[in-house]
C-alpha cells in the first residue's frame, strides 16, 4: 500500500490533482483560525476548554465545534462550516422525492443543474438565518442555555462581544455567509479539479483537525497530574484492539452489497444482436449511510434547544434539558429508535423499485425465476427491506458507541466519537470514496492498486513511468518527511496548548 502512494505522485495528472487538493484544504483550516470581526475568541477558546476539562464535550454544543474542526471554538469566518449547504442539498433531495413537478424537471436534460441552483439559493438562505442566529447569540451567550457556566468566564476575562449592535450583526451575518459560500466553492472546486468529494472532504478535514486534541487528551488520561489515578495501560490496549475491529466493521458493512443478477434478452436487429449478456443490480445494505445519524441527532436535539432558549426558567424544560442531554437513557433510547425509523424512511424516499423494475423492462433486463414488472418490484421492494434492517441495526449500535465508551469506561467525548457515530461514517466512506478514485488513475497507468504490493506492471503505457516524469525516491523521502514533521508538530502544539 505504501507503494501504491508513492505511484500516486508519479503520475503528473494525479499528482496535481493531489496538491491541488491540499492546497484547497490549506485554506479550508486557515479559514477556520481566522476569528470574525469585533469579537474576542479567547473568551470561547476558555469556555470550550473548561467544558473538556469537565468532560462535557459530548453536549450538542461540543459536537457543534467538533464537526466544525474548532472554527466554533475559535469564532471563526468558517463558524457555520459546509452544514447549511448540507442542510439545503438534504431538503431538495427530500423535495425531488415529494413534489412531482420538480422530480420532472430533475429528470430532464440540464434539469440537475437547475436543481443544484435552487440548492445554493437554498444554503444562502439559511446561511443568513443561521448567521443570524449565532450573532445573537455572540452577543448574549451567557443567555443561552447551552454554554453553561460561560457567564463566570465572561466576568474573569470581559465579554466576548466588545460592541453589539446591529452594526456587529449585519458584519457577522455577511462574514458567516460569506465564509460557508467559499466553503461550498472551495467543495465544488475539489471535485472538479481535485480528488475525491470537495464538500465530504471539506467536513472530513474538520473531524481529522479535532484528532490532535483527542490524542491530548487520553494523554492526560493516561498520565495525569500527580495525585491523580490515570487509566489503567490494559484499558488503553483494549480501547486500541477495539477502535480497530469498529473500524473494520465500518469498512465492511459500508461495502457489503447484495449483487442481484440480471439477465438481459437477446435481440437480432438486421445482422446485429444486441443483449445477452448478464449483469447485476447492487443493493447496498448500509443503503442510506449517514443520513438517519443527521436526521435523528438533528430532530432529538432541537426540543432542548427550543425550550433552553424560550422558557430558560422553567422546571419542565429544565427538566427536558436534563433527560435529553447525550448521556441520559431517554436520549440514548429515543436516539436509537429514531435512527432505526430514519434507516427505512431514506429508503422509501430514495429508493424507488417499481422505477427501476419498469426501466429493466424497457431494456429487456430481468432477474431470473422473477417476472419482470409487478413481481419485480416486489422482489426488490421485499430484498430492501430485509437488507436495510441489518443497516439499521448496526448505524444503531456504531451512533451510541461513542456515548457507551465515554460513559462506560470515562473516555472523554472528544477521543470517544472517533470509535463510532456520525464521525466514523464519514471517515471511513470519504477515505474509501477518495482511494477508489486514486486507484482508478493507477490501474490506467498500468500500476498496481492499493490492495496490491505496488510493484509496476509496466511502463510502456503512454509515456507514464519514464524517468523525467517520476519522483525521485531522494524528493519522495523529503516530501514524505515534511508532511511527517507537520504531523508531528500540529500533534506537539496542540499537546502544549491543551496543558
Amino acid at each position: 500500500m505504501v507503494s501504491a502512494f508513492l505511484n500516486c505522485f508519479k503520475i503528473p495528472e494525479l499528482r496535481q490533482r493531489l496538491l491541488f487538493t491540499l492546497a484547497l484544504l490549506v485554506i479550508v483550516r486557515l479559514g477556520a483560525a481566522i476569528p470574525c470581526p469585533g469579537i474576542n475568541p479567547a473568551v470561547l477558546a476558555e469556555y470550550f476548554k473548561s467544558i473538556v476539562d469537565q468532560g462535557g464535550q459530548g453536549d450538542l454544543i461540543g459536537m457543534v465545534n467538533l464537526f466544525s474542526g474548532g472554527a466554533l471554538e475559535n469564532c471563526a469566518i468558517f463558524s457555520l462550516t459546509i452544514m447549511p449547504y448540507i442542510s439545503a442539498s438534504i431538503i431538495m433531495q427530500l423535495a425531488v422525492g415529494v413534489i412531482p413537478s420538480l422530480a420532472k424537471t430533475a429528470r430532464e436534460e440540464g434539469g440537475r443543474q437547475k436543481v443544484s441552483q435552487y440548492t445554493r439559493i437554498g444554503t444562502l438562505i439559511l446561511c443568513v438565518i443561521q448567521g443570524y442566529l449565532l450573532a445573537v447569540s455572540f452577543e448574549s451567550p451567557e443567555r443561552i442555555q447551552l454554554l453553561g457556566g460561560i457567564d463566570q468566564i465572561i466576568a474573569k476575562m470581559g465579554p466576548l462581544v466588545a460592541d453589539p449592535g446591529w452594526f456587529f450583526r449585519f458584519t457577522t451575518v455577511v462574514t458567516l455567509t460569506a465564509g460557508t459560500m467559499l466553503l461550498m466553492w472551495l467543495g465544488e472546486q475539489i471535485t472538479d479539479k481535485g480528488i475525491g468529494n470537495g464538500i465530504s472532504l471539506v467536513i472530513t478535514v474538520g473531524i481529522v483537525a479535532r484528532l490532535p486534541a483527542a490524542l491530548a487528551t487520553m494523554w492526560d488520561k493516561i498520565h495525569p497530574p500527580a495525585g491523580q489515578s490515570g487509566m489503567s495501560p490494559l484499558v488503553v490496549v483494549l480501547l486500541l484492539a477495539f477502535l480497530f475491529l469498529v473500524i473494520a466493521g465500518t469498512v465492511m458493512i459500508t461495502q457489503a452489497m447484495r449483487k442481484v443478477p440480471v439477465q438481459y434478452a437477446r435481440q437480432v436487429r438486421g445482422n446485429k444482436v444486441y443483449g445477452g449478456q448478464s449483469s447485476f443490480l447492487p443493493l447496498k445494505v448500509n443503503y442510506s449511510g449517514v443520513m438517519p445519524i443527521i436526521f435523528a441527532s438533528s430532530i432529538i436535539t432541537f426540543p432542548a434547544v427550543f425550550l433552553g432558549l424560550m422558557f430558560r426558567d422553567n422546571k419542565f424544560a429544565a427538566w427536558i434539558q436534563a433527560n435529553l442531554g447525550s448521556h441520559g437513557l431517554l436520549y440514548q433510547i429515543l436516539y436509537a429508535s429514531m435512527i432505526f425509523f430514519f434507516s427505512y424512511f431514506w429508503v422509501a424516499m430514495v429508493f424507488n423499485p417499481t422505477q427501476i423494475a419498469d426501466d429493466m423492462k424497457k431494456h429487456g433486463g430481468f432477474i431470473p425465476g422473477v417476472r419482470p414488472g409487478t413481481s419485480t418490484a416486489q422482489f426488490l421492494d421485499f430484498s430492501m427491506t430485509r437488507l436495510t434492517f441489518a443497516g439499521a441495526v448496526f448505524l444503531t449500535i456504531l451512533a451510541v458507541l461513542p456515548s457507551i465508551i465515554s460513559g462506560a469506561m470515562k473516555v472523554p467525548w472528544v477521543t470517544a466519537s472517533f470509535f463510532g457515530g456520525t464521525s466514523l461514517l464519514i471517515l471511513v466512506g470519504v477515505m474509501l470514496d477518495t482511494m477508489r478514485q486514486m486507484e482508478t488513475y493507477l490501474l490506467q497507468r498500468h500500476y498496481d492498486g492499493f490492495l496490491k504490493k505496488g510493484k509496476l506492471r509496466g511502463r510502456s503505457f503512454g509515456g507514464q513511468g519514464a524517468a523525467g516524469e517520476a519522483l525521485s525516491e531522494k524528493k519522495m523521502f523529503w516530501l514524505l518527511f515534511i508532511v511527517g514533521v507537520i504531523f508531528i508538530g500540529g500533534v506537539v502544539a496542540s499537546l502544549i496548548l491543551h496543558r
